[in-house]
């Protein structure tokens, strides 16, 4: 009983103690950093050369910034393009490989299918059948890349 209620004490006082600090940082009077905004497209301008150099400098490859990135991505997922992603389409890529292990169509996925779907997998990696994977043989358990068709977006 002495050790809860020291426990308790003690998270009263570090509660304490962090308020008091977080009001303390409040009240300093120093003004919290502001985000700059981020500069519109047209200003953004590529480096120069030195004027000293001899010769000119090499084009600049245009990079994409991070936002541009992030939005071709969330493009990806946003099927009918309104600007939210449901769970569904952010399921969308997976329902091919459940289709393939829900053998009675239920859309339900149950040990046995799953058991099912594992052993079929190790049996067929296992080619000397010795029920033990080389490390060859792990090998060709790993998902077969295909190449992806560009996105048109």
């Amino acid at each position: 009983m002495a050790r809860f209620i020291a426990g308790a004490v003690a998270a009263m006082l570090l509660l304490t103690g962090g308020l008091l600090w977080w009001q303390g940082r409040a009240d300093s009077g120093k003004p919290f950093p502001q985000p700059q905004a981020a500069l519109p497209a047209t200003a953004v301008e590529l480096p120069r050369g030195d004027e000293d150099a001899i010769g000119e400098a090499p084009p600049m490859p245009a990079e994409a910034r991070p936002q541009d990135r992030e939005a071709r991505r969330f493009a990806r997922y946003d099927r009918d393009r309104n600007g939210i992603i449901s769970r569904t389409e952010m399921l969308a890529s997976r329902t091919r490989d459940f289709r393939k292990l829900d053998t009675d169509g239920n859309n339900l996925l149950s040990f046995e299918e799953w058991a099912v779907a594992t052993a079929v997998r190790f049996d067929t990696a296992d080619a000397n059948h010795d029920t033990r994977l080389t490390p060859a043989e792990f090998a060709t358990t790993a998902p077969k890349r295909t190449a992806k068709p560009r996105c048109k977006c």
